[in-house]
């Protein structure tokens, strides 16, 4: 499903930085996906569960999921960078938007993977990523979102021997990260950090949600 939206979501950006102005490269992008989700009557869902290639990874293998982008929530689009970002120079987290059709999946699965693509008990940080950037945190677009999740952490609370620290924010803005963090497990597969770290992350997700994989992503 991904690769029939991505096209259309290409095709709008150029039309759309062809035209020009004076807003920053991410302020367009962010329209620009903004338009895409509406256009295609998606919804949009946005998490940060440690590092943005794991999270992505892990909602892409998903039915009903369009398009999933790594970026930053949490900042300002000033230092949205990954430089900035991955130096914890800024308030933002590493974080994924994703865009879904709510009659193939809906906002509590999405919610299910979420908890099962990261460990939600640590403290900003994910395994061996260290920092406020890594942190875990659900951005909710609305008040049924906001409802939904404190709803699945107070379900949640006793299956860990930890609290859960998952920060619940509104959602305000978010700004895609740079090209190649895009699609980067993909791309990447033998990278030792998405073989080592990623990897048993994302195959949690596809072992606990075998019955809703796209079909690529079956065995």
């Amino acid at each position: 499903m991904k690769r029939f939206f991505f096209p259309i979501l290409v095709f709008i950006l150029l039309s759309c930085t062809s035209q020009g102005g004076t807003n920053s490269e991410n302020t367009d992008t962010e329209v620009v996906r903004t338009e895409f989700a509406h256009a295609a009557a998606l919804d949009t869902a946005t998490f940060a569960g440690g590092c943005f290639w794991c999270v992505e990874a892990s909602f892409e293998q998903i039915k009903g999921v369009a398009e999933a982008v790594s970026g930053y929530a949490g900042g300002k689009a000033s230092d949205a960078n990954y430089k900035m970002v991955s130096y914890g120079r800024t308030e933002h987290a590493e974080t994924v938007q994703v865009y879904y059709d709510p009659d193939v999946i809906d906002y509590k699965t999405l919610l299910d993977i979420f908890f099962t693509a990261h460990d939600p008990t640590q403290l900003n940080r994910q395994g061996p990523d260290v920092g406020r950037q890594y942190r875990s945190a659900i951005f909710y677009h609305n008040e049924q979102q906001k409802q939904l999740a404190e709803a699945k952490m107070k379900s949640l609370a006793e299956d860990y021997p930890k609290p859960i620290v998952t920060q619940l924010n509104a959602y305000t803005a978010f700004y895609p990260a740079e090209d190649y963090h895009q699609d980067y497990e993909e791309k990447h597969p033998y990278d030792r950090y998405i073989m080592n770290v990623s990897r048993p992350k994302i195959n949690r997700v596809k072992k606990r949600f075998a019955a809703i994989l796209k079909e690529e992503y079956k065995d």
